[in-house]
Order: structure tokens, then sequence, then C-alpha cells
């Protein structure tokens, strides 16, 4: 991330964004689209890797998004999130890693 980048983050405030799990929709505050859903799946992956019961853990992992929305005011992004029980590639070796790939949203919401 540049500078310039780094000031404009600093600068710009929080905005209201929504996550669509399908299933449920979460109202959080972030900078970016992809920043608020990496958050959330950090802590998806957290709550993974600190639970010891490994039913649970089984539980929990049958349950982790596969595609995640994030609706901001005027654009919704769309992600494919691919979990990995063991890195293979860039991160070899770490437990439930995960990573994201946007989707294309052909519909752009505009806020009225």
């Amino acid at each position: 991330m540049s500078f310039v980048e780094n000031l404009y983050l600093e600068v710009m405030g929080k905005r209201k964004f929504v996550i669509d799990l399908g299933s449920e929709k979460i109202e959080v505050e972030g900078h970016q689209h992809k920043n608020v859903a990496i958050k959330y799946l950090m802590k998806r992956r957290r709550s993974l890797l600190m639970t010891r019961d490994k039913d649970k853990v089984e539980k929990l992992y049958d349950a982790v998004p596969k595609t995640i929305s994030i609706i901001g005011g005027h654009v919704t992004k769309t992600y494919k999130v691919n979990w990995e029980r063991e890195g293979t590639t860039e991160f070899e070796g770490s437990r439930f890693v995960f990573t994201l790939a946007e989707l294309e949203n052909p519909i752009h919401e505009i806020a009225c």
C-alpha cells in the first residue's frame, strides 16, 4: 500500500456495510469491501483455531461461508471463499487457510 493510499484510509471515515452470508445479514463498519470481508473471515478462522473439541471444529468448518457479499452504499461486491484445512500454496502448513476471489456483479445497486 502506498503512502498516499495509507493517508487516504486514515483520513477517510468508516462506512457502513452489510455482510450477506445468504442465511444471515450482519451490519458492520469498515473502509473497503474486501477489508470488511477479510476481517469477518479472520474472526471465523480464529474460532476454528481456538476450539479444542474436534466435533465442534467439524461443525464450524462445515458452516464456514463459501461465498460472501459485502453490500455498501452504492456497490455490492461478492467474493468466492476457498477454504483449506491446511495451506498448500502460499501459506503451506497453516491451518484453516482461506483465499478470496472477487466474482463479477452484473448489477450495481444505487442507494436513493
